[in-house]
């Protein structure tokens, strides 16, 4: 699964990096994103890019209770085309979720330990997400996504049994034109992506500072 990561790049980045037409979101580095929060996500609205909030958990327009998000933060690509709640959404819901950065835990005798996952560049990419639209019995409107897992590659699987999918086209996975689009849900490749100890003050959600991003030595977790 995928359940933190870190937006800590700069807002022109992630405008340029997208070629982002409207940004709509009150934009802030975050360094422990986590489940059930706001995030930035890109979509294609009326043929233009737009960044826009969505709160992380994905709650279907048809559900009747919104907790659901806790339980659809993420979304398996193994058989996306042919789950319900995810089948109408890869034809035509498809969002960028930007990141430099996620968390996985190894399980160690002491406990678990936190690794940070960077593209070598150490650069803004996307995950890739997929999208609804819900509305309660009060009228509130809430947009909310899911991040794509797959299975991982070499440099993760050492910590983890899943990674969520790294975009290499995001021009094509937003294009609503684009056919085959679970072609784009695989593996990304190991030799590209770097990892590195991190303290385990980001297990704590309440912890969102800069510092949770360092490295650290082993023996100062």
């Amino acid at each position: 699964m995928c359940g933190r990561y870190t937006i800590s790049s700069e807002l022109d980045e992630i405008i340029n990096t997208f070629s982002v037409d409207i940004s709509n979101f009150e934009y802030s580095k975050r360094y422990n994103v986590a489940p059930t929060q706001l995030v930035p996500g890109i979509i294609n609205r009326d043929g233009k890019r737009v960044l826009e909030g969505f709160r992380w958990g994905l709650i279907p327009f048809w559900s009747k209770d919104p907790k659901i998000a806790y339980k659809m933060i993420n979304a398996r690509a193994e058989g996306i085309e042919k789950k319900p709640a995810f089948r109408s959404l890869i034809k035509r819901n498809r969002i960028l979720i930007p990141s430099d950065g996620f968390y996985e835990w190894r399980q160690q005798e002491d406990g678990k330990q936190p690794y940070r996952f960077q593209l070598k560049s150490k650069g803004v990419y996307a995950f890739a997400g997929l999208y609804d639209t819900w509305e309660d019995p009060k009228g509130e409107v809430i947009q909310s996504c899911t991040i794509i897992t797959t299975d991982p590659n070499e440099l993760v699987s050492d910590v983890h049994n899943r990674m969520p999918v790294i975009l290499t086209d995001t021009d094509a996975w937003l294009d609503r034109e684009t056919e085959e689009v679970l072609r784009f849900l695989k593996t990304y490749p190991t030799d590209h992506m770097i990892k590195y100890i991190v303290s385990k003050d980001v297990g704590n959600v309440k912890n969102s500072n800069a510092s949770l991003i360092d490295e650290v030595p082993l023996n100062s977790k």
